[in-house]
């Protein structure tokens, strides 16, 4: 049990450099920009992005279902699984918003600003998106350590804490995993 704790002491490190990592990239990837060879083309990026994040919540609702069933070599599977697509999330994620520009929602002629016309079109649509995006984006920075946290419980046997923990990470990471796609569709018709 002493090495468990020594362990998940350890893991707890490094899942707090991970977060501050992340963070740092995500608030750098709007700022810089890592220029790609001609020809190449991450269109494809975004509907990649927003199948992950679909996926990520089908797994989340599969896991779920499991541990309620207590099925928990099932329910270990599919969380395992459900953090990889969620690393898999990130990386290219992270990838895309350091090589390409930002698409702004309601930029019809694609210009990268809003004209009055166009804010004018997007009408009160914006606001829900904005709205939406924002709580989609607090909430993962906030829910991305923790996510981390309650695997690490479980993972070193610390079940009861990881239980109690799980009880509310799960239906914040479910509804950052749900919101990604709804946000993605909704900025579709901007992409280039």
């Amino acid at each position: 049990m002493e090495r468990n704790l020594q362990l998940a002491k350890q893991l707890n490190t490094a899942a707090w450099v991970a977060t501050g990592a992340v963070l740092l990239l995500v608030g750098l990837m709007r700022r810089v920009k890592i220029p790609i060879p001609d020809g190449w083309d991450l269109g494809f990026l975004p509907p990649f992005h927003a199948t992950v994040n679909a996926l990520t919540a089908v797994v989340l609702v599969a896991a779920y279902y499991f541990i309620r069933q207590k099925n928990i070599e099932a329910h270990r599977r599919a969380i395992y699984i459900a953090v990889g697509l969620s690393v898999l999330f990130l990386l290219s994620y992270v990838a895309y918003h350091f090589t390409t520009p930002e698409t702004i929602y309601g930029d019809l002629n694609r210009d990268g600003s809003l004209s009055a016309e166009e804010l004018a079109a997007a009408g009160s649509s914006r606001i829900w998106y904005l709205a939406l995006l924002l709580s989609h984006i607090v909430l993962a920075a906030l829910i991305f350590p923790f996510i981390l946290f309650t695997f690490i419980r479980a993972y070193t046997g610390q079940y009861a804490r990881h239980r109690k923990m799980a009880r509310w990470v799960f239906p914040v990471w479910l509804y950052v995993a749900v919101t990604g796609p709804v946000v993605y569709y909704m900025l579709m018709p901007y992409y280039p």
